[in-house]
């Protein structure tokens, strides 16, 4: 459509439009990379203009201008959130931040209680039925112009054109300035690559195939993206589309097929990246934006099942709460759609939140798990909404539990060099008991190698890690759902109790090399319970002795005969040769799973009423890695043997 034949009276230089902006006029300004630079330069540079108060989402543009005097005299800059380029303004009180949630905004704008005078927006040429598109920002633009009394676009060719709520008739429009520029262009900056890719390994496990997804900006999100490659038929509902998700469009990791809202179609509000970002979203029907009203509304988020959401944090305190606008007293980035998202995740099907923070900051020297949140750090997550957190040193899950779980799976994750310090405060507080051990300062990502999983002829999957500190009431809870005959020939005598200080016997001696403990978790009712352990420990530099339980509803799954291959193998990374046992002579089924194992296993029968077993590796019956994952449908393997009475420490 030509603007000059259509509307020629609306038509019209920047300078011109501007000057229809009077002096104290509250002017809401387009978000982020859909800013309309050229207005908002025009506006700034004409110096009849006076007392103006610039509402703003993200700001770029302005921050040509905030470190000068005469600029900070005539416009007062009030941020939903403050970008990387506005944050020396912040710390320096040169700008104004209104603390809100996202979805909430566009209803500030609808109910005057943010009024506003005009709108400067940018949008793409119109088509032949006089529609312009607000393309990669709608967010909260559409709100802000559909409230403003006067309505000034700037017509940019290089505007993409997006589907969904992103149209706008020239007719709702009052003054319209053509001017051709680039798109602010935001790629986020490199910075700890290694740091950044361990906790989008971490990331990754939490993460299902055909989950749908919600991703922040920045390069911590930008790595995690990367480390979700190998996923299959992921979807998308989120704020913000960045670069980062280009290379899962291209190679079809992200299809939206399986998609419980707007199936086949990415859901977002916005668009920050590169002029190659802008192109493939420019008229691309999988792309549908909608106003920050729509997307980040919790109760719609809610409707796609098994939503996860992923954000980003600047601190996280021992009980859960998490702070990620401001620095102390300095105001840093926002609340932004964080809330919004684990709100609307906690409430969908399947769905669940992760907060993702590297464990240190300024260059290793400060922790970010801490005992409390800094001197004036605002809690923008209350620790009732956290449900996972994670960091390069792995996964803390939150979610349903006390301050002394909280506790140990956070201080679990934080920089080793920082955890015993974070237990003795923990301590003083009252939060844990008064002889917990720390967890290990060792750096534990050996064992991310050790984890395995066996699917079940029941369909059910077992997950097997390494048992952490943090586990100490799930395990407790696995002993006590034990019956009394299977922890008879576990122990070879009726333990009654499983008390904290028996536990902390084991913690003692663990050390996931010489000594380890391998827990089965099966997910049950939306958490997981253990329902298996094994566990090794050293006899002699090249020996180790080996003892399973395993929870009598999962008997005969082959999950016994599953383990001691398992730890077979972990054992040989540890430069072990065999494995000894002692069990009760009346076990058959759990001498039949040694027997079957390595046949030419060395039995001796010291006396009394039980036997011990001396495997070599070299004689086992298949290789060292775990058994294929088929059932075997002969072992009644109901438990495992022990030659002491320590819980679950051969």
């Amino acid at each position: 459509m030509d603007l000059k034949t259509a509307c020629p009276d609306k038509l019209m230089d920047a300078e011109t439009a501007i000057s229809k902006i009077k002096n104290g006029s509250r002017v809401f300004i387009g978000t982020g990379c859909g800013e309309p630079q050229h207005l908002i330069r025009t506006m700034v540079e004409d110096l009849s203009m006076q007392d103006i108060m610039v509402y703003q989402m993200l700001s770029w543009t302005f921050a040509d201008y905030v470190d000068d005097p005469r600029f900070l005299r005539r416009f007062s800059l009030k941020l939903f959130f403050i970008s990387s380029s506005m944050r020396k303004a912040a710390f320096e009180g040169k700008i104004d931040y209104i603390p809100t949630y996202l979805s909430q905004i566009p209803r500030y704008f609808a109910n005057r209680r943010i009024g506003l005078d005009v709108a400067l927006i940018q949008v793409s040429p119109p088509d032949k039925h006089g529609y312009c598109s607000l393309g990669v920002s709608i967010d909260i633009t559409r709100a802000g112009m559909q409230n403003a009394k006067i309505v000034i676009a700037q017509v940019n060719p290089r505007m993409p054109r997006t589907s969904g709520d992103s149209f706008v008739h020239i007719d709702d429009i009052d003054f319209l300035v053509q001017y051709e520029e680039p798109l602010v262009e935001a790629l986020p900056s490199i910075k700890n690559s290694e740091t950044a890719s361990r906790i989008g390994f971490y990331v990754n496990q939490l993460v299902d195939d055909g989950a749908t997804l919600q991703i922040g900006f920045g390069h911590l999100p930008y790595a995690i993206l990367q480390q979700l490659a190998d996923k299959k038929d992921l979807g998308i509902h989120t704020q913000l589309i960045t670069d980062g998700f280009l290379p899962l469009f291209e190679k079809k990791v992200i299809t939206n097929r399986k998609k419980t809202l707007l199936p086949g179609r990415v859901v977002a509000s916005l668009c920050m990246g590169s002029e190659k970002l802008y192109r493939y979203v420019d008229n691309n029907p999988m792309f549908y934006f909608r106003s920050s009203a729509f997307v980040n509304d919790p109760t719609v988020i809610a409707r796609n099942d098994n939503l996860v959401s992923i954000s980003s944090a600047l601190e996280v305190d021992l009980t859960g709460q998490v702070c990620s606008d401001s620095m102390g007293y300095m105001f840093y980035s926002g609340i932004g759609d964080q809330v919004d998202f684990l709100r609307g995740s906690a409430m969908s099907k399947g769905g669940f939140s992760v907060i993702a923070l590297p464990s240190t900051a300024q260059n290793g020297t400060v922790s970010r798990i801490v005992p409390h949140l800094s001197e004036g750090a605002g809690v923008a997550t209350t620790r009732g909404d956290v449900n996972f957190v994670v960091t390069e040193y792995g996964i803390a899950e939150l979610s349903g539990k006390s301050i002394y779980q909280r506790v140990m799976e956070l201080a679990q994750i934080a920089h080793p060099k920082f955890r015993e310090e974070l237990i003795d405060v923990a301590k003083s507080r009252h939060y844990i008991f008064s002889d917990q051990l720390p967890p290990s300062q060792d750096d534990l990502i050996f064992i991310e190698g050790y984890k395995n999983r066996l699917t079940l002829k029941n369909g059910k999957t077992v997950e097997f890690r390494p048992l952490l500190p943090s586990d100490e009431f799930a395990y407790r809870n696995f002993f006590y759902s034990l019956q009394e005959k299977t922890i008879y020939f576990r122990f070879f005598y009726k333990m009654k109790l499983f008390s904290h200080e028996v536990v902390q016997q084991q913690w003692a001696s663990v050390d996931y090399r010489k000594n380890i403990s391998m827990i089965g978790l099966v997910r049950i009712g939306g958490h997981q319970e253990i329902i298996a352990l094994g566990s090794y420990a050293e006899e002699s530099d090249t020996q180790a002795e080996v003892a399973f339980v395993v929870r009598e509803d999962f008997h005969g799954m082959g999950i016994a005969s599953y383990l001691l291959a398992d730890l077979e193998r972990i054992a040989k990374e540890n430069n072990f040769k065999s494995f000894s046992a002692t069990v009760l002579r009346e076990n058959t089924a759990m001498l039949h799973v040694f027997k079957k194992r390595y046949p030419h296993a060395k039995t001796t029968a010291p006396g009394g009423s039980d036997v011990t077993l001396h495997m070599d590796f070299s004689d086992a019956a298949s290789s060292g890695k775990a058994v294929a994952q088929k059932p075997d449908d002969t072992c009644e393997c109901i438990c495992a043997p022990a030659s002491d009475a320590k819980p679950y420490s051969p």
